[in-house]
């Protein structure tokens, strides 16, 4: 049997009345101690029967209406109209349009506190990781300015050693501050991009020699398999950038003698680019959070392989804005495939 509604429960409540009223008047009628017209007796019992009905309808009304109302407002946030006080529909299944309005807002608000929670587990861990990643050179360059402070500078075996140590700490502290700078122009949407036709196999060959000195004392290879005359639409100095910081991973993290190779293909209006490298891979469970920001990969990755922990949050944020994806692919001890798309040119 379905959930009644107040009208209803009003209407049997009056009806019970009736009956009774009617079983009291027809006992009485028989006995003769009624004298009554059974005509009157039965306009009495429909006026009955109607007074009896509003007196519970406006009863029950008042009732459910106030029990209600505080429900009701606390689950639309009291955004409610100034104006006038909204009356609540008590026709048909009040009750369950409540339980169903209750079992929603309950879903939202448990969905927006969970993301909360998110959010604040990863402002924590943020700031953590910064003031780590920042504690690290501040206080390799407290170190230095100490020793010389203490005697080291008049000691010409020591002081320009240390003075150069020092500025490499300081070197390092701007590229934190610039990355993370860059991070927030990209985030915001007020990073100047310059998209225009460019010649993607002519970039990846500019890069490879920008960075051949450092793979060659690492032992490490860097291979362009682009096809000659791939053309895409992007921000050539920003796409410099990406492959800059994704063959730094694969020489930081890569294996004496191994290679990293840059190879593409179309794909109908997308060109798909993909970065792969035979280095130490990475384990399945970090990988969902790789392009996180400051995230690192256990004691492998560790922090004394330079940079500022932001290159593939970096990465990440400038394909999104040139509107493609980036993902990785990585087996511990195989490599890293790292694939991302781009909008070809016409």
């Amino acid at each position: 049997m379905g959930t009644f509604s107040p009208r209803q429960v009003a209407l049997l409540a009056a009806l019970a009345v009736v009956l009774a009223a009617g079983a009291l008047l027809t006992i009485a009628w028989a006995g003769g101690a009624l004298t009554v017209d059974p005509l009157w007796c039965a306009i009495i019992l429909v006026g009955l029967f109607g007074a009896a009905y509003g007196a519970f309808a406006y009863g029950i009304d008042r009732f459910v209406h106030s029990r209600l109302k505080l429900l009701y407002r606390t689950v639309h946030d009291m955004r409610r109209p100034k104006a006038g006080e909204e009356r609540i529909d008590l026709r048909g299944d009040v009750l369950g349009r409540v339980n169903a309005e209750v079992s929603a807002w309950a879903t939202e608000r448990s969905t927006e506190i969970r993301a909360l929670k998110e959010r604040e587990a990863f402002r924590r861990e943020f700031i953590g990781n910064l003031a780590h990643e920042l504690k690290t050179p501040i206080f390799n360059i407290q170190g230095y300015i100490l020793t010389l402070l203490e005697g080291g500078l008049e000691d010409e075996k020591v002081n320009r050693d240390f003075l150069h140590r020092a500025s490499n700490g300081v070197d390092r502290l701007m590229k934190i501050v610039e990355d993370l700078d860059l991070i927030t122009k990209l985030e915001s949407g007020v990073m100047d991009m310059r998209l225009a036709r460019m010649d993607l196999h002519a970039l990846v060959n500019d890069t490879i020699e920008n960075m051949e000195m450092l793979a060659r004392g690492r032992g490490i290879r860097l291979v362009n398999e682009v096809p000659v005359g791939t053309h895409v639409m992007a921000d050539r100095n920003r796409m410099a950038q990406v492959f800059t910081n994704l063959f730094g991973n694969a020489i930081n993290y890569g294996k004496e003698g191994g290679r990293c190779v840059v190879r593409g293909y179309p794909m109908d209006d997308r060109f798909v680019v993909e970065v792969v490298d035979d280095g130490i891979g990475i384990s399945a469970e970090h990988l969902p959070r790789l392009f996180e920001r400051f995230y690192r990969v256990g004691k492998s990755r560790a922090r004394n392989e330079g940079g500022s922990g932001l290159g593939l949050a970096i990465v990440k944020h400038i394909i999104d804005v040139h509107g493609g994806s980036i993902t990785v692919k990585s087996t511990e001890g195989e490599g890293s495939t790292f694939t991302f798309t781009l909008e070809r040119a016409t």
